[in-house]
């Protein structure tokens, strides 16, 4: 049970498990499947990536008795002292749309830019972090983390992924966001799967 109704994390998860060949112990595919509506949103008030994330997956586990995978994930900037951070997703606002958290983010680095000094340009450096957090109805969990690293670019491009992608580019890419990419190209270098991978190994795949 994935402890996230968002549609487009449902499908990029799924596709990873798929691809890293997780499977459940008699080998059968593991499915995964969407929080239902009947368990309500977890107030995600930890400080940290893992800690929002095992609020999640506990949450969920208890009130369907499956086992739950969660991720807490966001994108940090150096230039504004690691924000938007575990806010990522509220960055403009409780209920704010990917769009108006991607405006704020250059709004603010704009802001930033014209305060600088010409000769010391402000750093767009910025990563992406994800926590997992596998847990099971009788408590047992596994955690995973991954990160990327990369740049914030001045105009968003791309119409894939989702939240920060279309301003994203991984230093490990060929100058293109992750929203420019195809699942495969963004999975195989970004945080999410980098944490995905990581917990594949502590299953044993």
């Amino acid at each position: 049970m994935l402890a996230s109704a968002n549609p487009k994390k449902v499908a990029e998860l799924s596709a990873t498990f798929l691809g890293l060949g997780i499977t459940a112990p008699d080998g059968s595919p593991v499915e995964l499947l969407p929080r239902p509506d009947s368990v309500a949103d977890v107030i995600e008030d930890a400080d940290s990536f893992v800690g929002n994330a095992r609020l999640k997956a506990a949450a969920l586990a208890l009130a369907t008795a499956e086992v739950a995978i969660a991720d807490d994930s966001g994108l940090t900037v150096d230039a504004l002292d690691g924000a938007p951070g575990v806010y990522s997703a509220r960055y403009a606002g409780e209920g704010a749309s990917d769009d108006a958290n991607l405006q704020k983010l250059l709004s603010e680095l704009d802001r930033l830019a014209d305060l600088a000094d010409p000769a010391h340009p402000v750093s767009r450096a910025a990563q992406f972090r994800c926590a997992i957090v596998l847990r099971w109805p009788d408590g047992f969990e596994l955690c995973a983390l991954g990160s990327v690293a990369g740049r914030i670019c001045e105009q968003p491009a791309g119409s894939a992924g989702f939240g920060y992608d279309p301003v994203f580019v991984p230093d490990l890419g060929d100058g293109r966001t992750f929203a420019q990419m195809s699942p495969e190209e963004k999975q195989s270098i970004s945080h999410r799967g980098e944490a995905l991978r990581n917990l594949a190994a502590q299953l044993g795949h």
